[in-house]
């Protein structure tokens, strides 16, 4: 990686600072397992490690609900049993991301800035309606996730901008979530298809809200209200189920690759939206 400028920020307003007054492109340091491998080769850069900022590294439950430091490891992620009964679904896509070695370096964070089309945190991070908080120059501004990744690889942030939290509101009572892809391997692949669904269920069982989020079957992960409105005012039954699975096939727009055709996609990810919707169904009600 073509370094010639290190530098290690002590807080936020340090590293927009460096961000913003750098003469080169400047590059966040988190937990850099996307970074090293994308800078090879590229012309010099500054490096902004922010691993020193304390309130990027961890995770803060209040009565307003999570607040997730974006640069917080997924493997101290997933030891946090409060965070997991709070967003299973969350924790498990977190849990998707690369081998234990990764997982002690990769984050939420990292994941969303990367912004491919395949991540696995963003239609999680989609479904449970979170918001990233983004600092500048110019002070801070909150984006919905699903408003934040504008294409394969790129997002709303302008130069000398940082991620510097993501929050998700307190789950109504009878709400829960999950995830799912599909992927060929068994483990350490690339999603083919994914589906982040979150539900939440009144005392008789019937769907009072839903989120749907699909993702690696367009060019950005989506937020699918057709998917939502086909379970919302039905207890879940297999037809409510089959709408929202085509909603979420014909929302897709994916491509043919090595990995899976068009059609295989489009199929895969209606199953897995169903799937998704009836395991967050089931952690809602508490089995």
């Amino acid at each position: 990686m073509p370094v010639v400028e290190y530098s290690a920020a002590a807080s936020v307003e340090e590293a927009v600072s460096l961000l913003s007054n750098s003469d080169i492109p400047a590059k966040v340091l988190a937990g850099g397992t996307d970074l090293i491998i994308q800078s090879a080769g590229l012309s010099p850069i500054k490096v902004v490690d922010i691993k020193n900022i304390e309130s990027m590294m961890g995770a803060t439950i209040d009565s307003d609900g999570l607040t997730l430091g974006p640069s917080m490891p997924c493997a101290e992620l997933y030891a946090r049993d409060d965070v997991k009964a709070m967003f299973p679904g969350l924790v498990e896509a977190a849990y998707l991301i690369g081998s234990t070695q990764v997982q002690g370096r990769c984050s939420i964070g990292g994941n969303l800035c990367n912004s491919s089309p395949a991540a696995d945190t963003i239609p999680a991070l989609i479904a449970n309606a979170a918001h990233c908080v983004i600092q500048g120059s110019g002070g801070e501004r909150t984006v919905a996730v699903e408003d934040f990744v504008t294409g394969v690889g790129r997002n709303c942030m302008k130069q000398g901008e940082l991620l510097t939290a993501l929050r998700l509101a307190t789950p109504a009572a009878g709400t829960s979530d999950a995830y799912l892809r599909f992927i060929p391997r068994t483990e350490m692949d690339i999603a083919v298809a994914g589906a982040g669904v979150s539900v939440t269920l009144d005392g008789d069982g019937t769907c009072t809200a839903a989120r749907v989020s699909i993702g690696a079957v367009a060019p950005t992960a989506l937020l699918v209200p057709e998917a939502a409105d086909a379970l919302i005012g039905s207890k879940l039954d297999d037809a409510a189920m089959d709408k929202a699975a085509a909603a979420s096939s014909a929302a897709s727009s994916p491509i043919t690759d090595r990995r899976g055709t068009v059609e295989f996609r489009k199929h895969v990810v209606g199953v897995l939206t169903k799937r998704a919707a009836t395991i967050a169904a089931q952690r809602a009600r508490g089995e």
